[in-house]
């Protein structure tokens, strides 16, 4: 019930576009669905995007950061939270944030990064003109299902079987594995789909992904999977699977390889689409961000330690190589 107050109060408060009473510092609120520790990097790079913006935490803007450390169950909580603190604007770090924190309100703009369309999973009605109280960045994780697969090809040429990791919670969970299913199919390859919406059940996960013979295997993006990085990574190395991610900080912390857009600018974009609309301007009216770069990273010592050697043309390739 009290959650329930604060989300109609919220419905009535004032714009950030509205004048501001004397004194009083423009607030954000943020919500990671990491950890605190895994958020660190992406809290920085969100706070330069505000200073670019003019915006200096505690002298000009005050910053509110909350992290549901995997526990997606709790993003609505966190924002109705976030909302009674008064928060100008709402921040969100992941698929599952977004979708959570809009049904909680309609009136409080919105700023989000996604890792698969936010068009197609309803957030945005468009991602030139998305509408409404809510923008963001698409992080396009799901198209890039087909480059892995080839990626991964390169890596194990004779795979037979490639699995594919996701959170059955997450919304995006089907449409990147049909993303990834489709380019398995088409080199005549077999797809099997592993599920784990907890850090206890990668182990189950890996036991499966060895029942099925699999080859290699697909971690897509999920704050569950970015928490668990370390142990996804040593049961890499205990099954000796050559494992793709989609953030490089998985590969930081022992993973094989990653291709993708880069977390670090993602959320330097997002303080400067927030300080944008402390500015006035009006989030539907920001387009839908997209990366335009994508990096390839490559961890020789956890190629090393499954006894894989990456083939030349590869690392050629690589905007980083872990020695």
């Amino acid at each position: 019930m009290i959650a329930l107050a604060l989300v109609l109060a919220a419905l009535v408060r004032p714009s950030p576009a509205e004048a501001q009473p004397t004194g009083r510092l423009p607030r954000v609120g943020v919500i990671w669905e990491a950890s605190a520790t895994t958020a660190s990097a992406a809290r920085t790079a969100f706070r330069q995007g505000l200073r670019e913006l003019g915006y200096t935490e505690g002298q000009n803007i005050l910053v509110e950061d909350r992290h549901a450390g995997g526990r997606l169950d709790q993003i609505s909580t966190l924002a109705a939270e976030l909302i009674a603190l008064g928060v100008d604007v709402l921040v969100v770090g992941g698929t599952i944030a977004a979708r959570s924190t809009k049904a909680v309100t309609s009136t409080i703009p919105i700023v989000f990064t996604q890792a698969g369309d936010p068009v197609s999973s309803g957030l945005v009605a468009s991602l030139a003109r998305p509408g409404g109280n809510i923008t963001g960045m698409s992080l396009m994780g799901g198209v890039l299902g087909v480059k892995r697969v080839e990626i991964l090809r390169e890596i194990v040429p004779n795979a037979a079987v490639i699995a594919v990791l996701v959170n059955p919670k997450n919304r995006n969970a089907e449409p990147d594995t049909n993303e990834v299913g489709a380019a398995v199919r088409a080199a005549g390859q077999k797809l099997i789909v592993l599920r784990a919406s907890t850090a206890a059940e990668f182990d189950d996960a890996f036991a499966s992904l060895v029942a099925e013979k699999a080859n290699a295997l697909i971690v897509t993006a999920d704050g569950i999977f970015t928490d668990g990085r370390e142990r996804l990574a040593a049961l890499a190395v205990r099954y000796r699977v050559p494992v793709i991610y989609q953030w490089r900080e998985l590969v930081r912390s022992g993973g094989l390889i990653s291709y993708g857009a880069s977390l670090a600018d993602a959320s330097r974009q997002l303080g400067v689409y927030a300080g944008r609309i402390l500015k006035g301007t009006k989030p539907g009216d920001l387009p839908v961000m997209q990366p335009t770069k994508f990096d390839l990273v490559i961890n020789l010592r956890a190629a090393k330690a499954i006894g894989l050697e990456v083939p030349p043309t590869l690392l050629a390739r690589a905007d980083e190589v872990i020695e």
